[in-house]
């Protein structure tokens, strides 16, 4: 942890704990029922229809569900600072808390992957930050990040 961290954390108390710690663990999601709050410090990555609006389109993926939730688990995983906070393996929906370089702010990532056919899934990422009103466009680029990283896993023609 920087050192500016425990200072920041006499204010920002989340910002003063290492990994997932200092933030509650975040409970499963109801991704059909997903509210944006008004400030623009979140990014939201959807399939088509997807209610709210995504910010990036995801598409179909010609995978398993169970397959496309381990890739990216995988994705995740190989992420800086980077830390699951929550795994709710059965519905196919995992918490990450990604911690900033130098202030170690907390943002908070969910995975929903959903089945879609027999062979198919669809996959949302919704990435927030914890504080402030802005992110200086921090979680589209994470999320983006993730889906490019995704893409790298994938074998050839899993995506529709």
């Amino acid at each position: 942890m920087m050192p500016f961290a425990w200072l920041i954390g006499l204010v920002l108390p989340a910002c003063g704990f290492p990994a997932a710690a200092g933030l509650p663990v975040p409970p499963l999601m109801d991704v059909a029922h997903l509210v944006r709050p008004a400030t623009p410090n979140t990014a939201l990555a959807a399939p088509a229809g997807f209610t709210p609006t995504p910010d990036i389109v995801t598409p179909h993926y010609a995978l398993a569900p169970n397959a496309l939730f381990a890739l990216v688990q995988a994705v995740a995983a190989a992420q800086p600072r980077t830390y699951q906070a929550a795994l709710y393996a059965e519905q196919l929906q995992v918490h990450y808390v990604a911690r900033s370089a130098v202030f170690n702010f907390p943002d908070l990532i969910m995975v929903q992957v959903q089945s879609a056919g027999p062979d198919g899934s669809l996959l949302i990422l919704y990435s927030r930050s914890v504080y402030g009103q802005s992110d200086l466009g921090v979680n589209r680029k994470r999320v983006a990040t993730w889906l490019a990283a995704l893409r790298t896993k994938l074998p050839p023609s899993s995506e529709r």
